[in-house]
Order: C-alpha cells, then sequence, then structure tokens
C-alpha cells in the first residue's frame, strides 16, 4: 500500500510545484509590464517637456528675428509674415517627414521596450 502512495504524493508536489510556478510567473508578467510601463510614461513625460520647452524657446527665438529683420523689410507686419511662413514650412516639413521623425523612432522605442529581453 505505501508502494501506491508515493506517486499519489509525488504527483501532488508536482502539482504545487507548477502552481506555485505560475503563480510566480504571473507576478513577474506584472512587475516587467509596470516597470515597462513606468519607463514609457517617463519617457513620454521627458519628450513633452523638451517639446514644450523648444517651443517655448523658438518662439523667444522667432520673435527676436523677426524684430532684427524688420528695419530690412520695412515693417513689423511683414516680418512677421515671414516668420509666419517660415513656421508654415516647418510644419510642412514635419507632416512630409513624419514617418522618418516620428513614427519609425516611436515604433523601434516602443518594440525594443516591450519585445526585448533582460540580460
Amino acid at each position: 500500500m505505501a508502494n501506491n502512495q508515493e506517486p499519489l504524493e509525488n504527483f501532488r508536489q508536482l502539482y504545487d510545484d507548477v502552481k506555485k510556478y505560475v503563480e510566480l510567473q504571473t507576478e513577474y508578467v506584472k512587475v516587467e509590464f509596470v516597470e515597462k510601463l513606468t519607463i514609457l510614461l517617463s519617457t513620454l513625460l521627458i519628450i513633452i517637456l523638451i517639446i514644450v520647452l523648444a517651443v517655448i524657446a523658438l518662439s523667444y527665438v522667432f520673435f527676436s528675428i523677426a524684430y532684427a529683420i524688420e528695419p530690412l523689410v520695412g515693417s513689423l507686419s511683414i516680418s512677421f509674415g515671414i516668420i509666419s511662413g517660415i513656421y508654415f514650412i516647418l510644419i510642412g516639413l514635419l507632416i512630409m517627414l513624419r514617418k522618418q521623425i516620428i513614427i519609425n523612432p516611436l515604433v523601434k522605442f516602443i518594440s525594443n521596450l516591450f519585445l526585448t529581453k533582460k540580460q
């Protein structure tokens, strides 16, 4: 009779071990997801802050350029019109190059973040 109990006990032990392994793997996946989501959100926040600061800096630069070229063009409104044209050209370039400038780097970053394993 003792011989019949041993395989049953081994099976129970194996079942408990597998159950504990699955629970640990589930927790590991949760922790890894939270870690990667935190990296993603912090990177997004840093990029947003850099963009906001860059927009503010560019606004001041373009205002100073508009005032600097005013004597050359004869009117402040014409110099601001020139600066507006520069903005429209930059917007057009951004739209035309959005795949190379925005989409491809974003896809590469997110795929590297979520699809590569830590060493």
